[in-house]
């Protein structure tokens, strides 16, 4: 199963959140850990987005 098919477990929204609460977690100065998880939760997000916007009406 490619990349590009796989349904997100959680939803862009949900993600959203965790995202805005790791930035201010940091106060703005992530460590090298908070931008590795930054970075995993920004392609979840993006994959939520896409399956999202695929989704019939």
């Amino acid at each position: 199963m490619s990349l590009n098919s796989e349904v997100p477990a959680r939803s862009a929204a949900e993600l959203n959140e965790m995202i805005r609460a790791l930035w201010l977690r940091s106060s703005g100065a992530p460590t090298a850990q908070d931008r590795a998880r930054y970075e995993q939760l920004v392609v979840e997000w993006a994959r939520a987005v896409r399956a999202e916007a695929l989704q019939p009406a």
